[in-house]
């Protein structure tokens, strides 16, 4: 644990000399707000959440979060990172826990460049701050999830177009679950529709996005974190010995 800050510092270095991390959070701002006017006469409404805004997180994160993965690896494996594991007193679980919270931040800091749009919602009218909070957090955790997963792609391919495109596709899995679910209603059985929601990263996001703030729900993003980045460690720590 001693390391990690060093190993935390130095990733948000990388992603701070890194001129697509500024194109990536641009992008996911542009998108996300644009999305949201365009789909919605929020600026017409006297809306007090801005659940139109965060409704399209699950998607714009297909785009941040692989590209964020992509920068987490792929340097330590091309300097031979494996050896240098061996000559440094830092454990796996130092490398992934550093490394997943500097691209936590980074979503975090995307995510926070949104305030403007609560100061606007606040002016407009009589904002529902308490459900704005609950968004926030749902868009967090979700980010988070989606992170760790990435971060477990990185330690099984080196190729940054490979881990691009693994995690691309297994978020839109994740995403997809719930128009997936939609076309079973009537088709499938209960018990499978259920599991299958239990599973669905969506679905929790947007029971939290609407302002439903349970236990379950949080527990669940921070239970997928926890699992993601313990097979990372895991995994890690095999290639290593």
């Amino acid at each position: 644990m001693k390391l990690l800050p060093i190993v935390l510092i130095r990733q948000l270095a990388s992603y701070a000399r890194t001129p697509s991390t500024y194109l990536n959070i641009a992008i996911f701002l542009m998108l996300s707000v644009a999305l949201g006017l365009y789909t919605s006469p929020w600026l017409e409404q006297n809306n007090s959440d801005l659940q139109v805004f965060f409704h399209f997180h699950p998607w714009l994160y297909l785009l941040l979060i692989p590209a964020l993965a992509t920068q987490l690896w792929s340097d330590e494996a091309n300097n031979g990172f494996l050896g240098l594991m061996k000559t440094l007193p830092v454990t796996a679980f130092d490398w992934v826990v550093g490394k997943f919270l500097a691209a936590w931040f980074v979503a975090s800091t995307a995510l926070l460049m949104t305030l403007p749009l609560v100061i606007i919602a606040n002016y407009l009218g009589e904002a529902d701050n308490t459900v704005i909070a609950s968004q926030f957090l749902a868009s967090w955790l979700l980010a988070g999830s989606y992170l760790s997963v990435g971060c477990f792609i990185c330690v099984l391919v080196h190729q940054r177009t490979v881990i691009f495109l693994l995690t691309l596709g297994l978020l839109l899995i994740a995403s997809g679950l719930s128009s997936l679910l939609d076309a079973l209603e009537h088709q499938a059985p209960i018990g499978l529709i259920d599991t299958l929601a239990s599973l669905s990263p969506a679905l929790r996001f947007n029971s939290i996005g609407d302002g439903k703030l349970t236990l379950r729900d949080t527990l669940y993003f921070i239970s997928m974190i926890f699992a993601f980045l313990s097979a990372t460690t895991v995994t890690l720590n095999y290639k290593h010995s």
